[in-house]
């Protein structure tokens, strides 16, 4: 059986609010065929967000010409916990009505300034009129609906705190941490309208897994006329391996990539699209309409 891709990029994101390189800022990892039609390894770690996009739609673009399919992954979640849209009285399919408000609502500007505690402090106002659930932000941009620091636990009437994926991927943080180490909700926040607009100018040559895909094992026939298959991943699942003083973030999304091209090669990659055996369908359902869940997790 032939693989399901014939490129892996992943992607660790950065929520900063200045340009930055190094470690703690963006890493495009992709590994592809070379010349000799070989596996080869190449980083990029653009400075601001606006970078990253544009470097993102290059890479795509090539790969395309090439008619090589990318398997695209992002470190941060794609959906929010159930009941998100609901509550927020967005109208139409949850994942994609919680997609276009943040499209909406988030200002990222090329200095990588951006608005990302305000569009916090905004849904808290709609959600509860209070600064809960999304919660963490410096001293200046603390407002009566965002806190700097968790204001209380969530009760049995509140939005969950965490989704079936985090449940199940120990460690995970939840979409509601703003900022902070481990701030998965602003790099959210201010990565989904770029994973977004990625999927926009690509058409029905992308999807976006599990919500255009089902959440379920995926085979070539599920993904005849497809270029690149968008998706949540969590580069704590597999160790990183690497030399001694190379950046973290780097060796990451190497081996991250290098992990799914093996799973690929050995025809493993397909099942993990597809839940843990027992997992229950409302576990699904929630998957596939509102929360995503992480390639791998489970």
């Amino acid at each position: 059986m032939p693989r399901l891709f014939s490129a892996y990029v992943i992607v660790d994101w950065s929520a900063a609010a200045k340009p930055t390189t190094g470690a703690d800022s963006i890493w495009i990892g992709v590994l592809k065929r070379d010349v000799r039609f070989r596996m080869a390894f190449e980083s990029f770690n653009p400075s601001t967000r606006v970078e990253a996009e544009t470097r993102l739609g290059l890479i795509l673009d090539d790969l395309k010409k090439r008619s090589e399919r990318a398997l695209v992954g992002f470190d941060f979640p794609l959906g929010f916990p159930r009941g998100f849209a609901e509550a927020l009285k967005l109208k139409g399919d949850p994942w994609r009505a919680a997609w276009d408000e943040l499209g909406k609502r988030v200002v990222d500007k090329p200095t990588n300034v951006n608005n990302r505690f305000n569009v916090a402090a905004q849904l808290n106002r709609l959600l509860t009129d209070g600064p809960f659930p999304f919660w963490g932000a410096p001293p200046k941009d603390v407002q009566t609906t965002l806190s700097a620091t968790k204001s209380r636990p969530h009760g049995p009437d509140d939005l969950p705190e965490f989704r079936h994926a985090e449940l199940v991927a120990k460690g995970a943080a939840s979409i509601w941490k703003t900022y902070y180490n481990g701030s998965v909700g602003g790099q959210a926040i201010m990565g989904i309208p770029v994973v977004r607009r990625l999927r926009t100018a690509r058409g029905e040559a992308a999807r976006v897994w599990p919500f255009e895909t089902g959440f379920k094992p995926l085979t070539e026939a599920d993904l005849a006329g497809v270029d690149v298959v968008l998706a949540e991943v969590y580069p704590s699942l597999v160790k990183p391996q690497g030399a001694a003083g190379e950046v973290k973030d780097m060796m990451q999304v190497r081996t991250l990539a290098e992990h799914f091209a093996r799973l690929d090669e050995a025809n493993k990659l397909g099942a993990l699209f597809g839940p843990s055996k027992g997992t229950p369908p409302d576990v699904v359902l929630d998957a596939e309409r509102e929360e995503g869940w992480i390639l791998g997790a489970g």
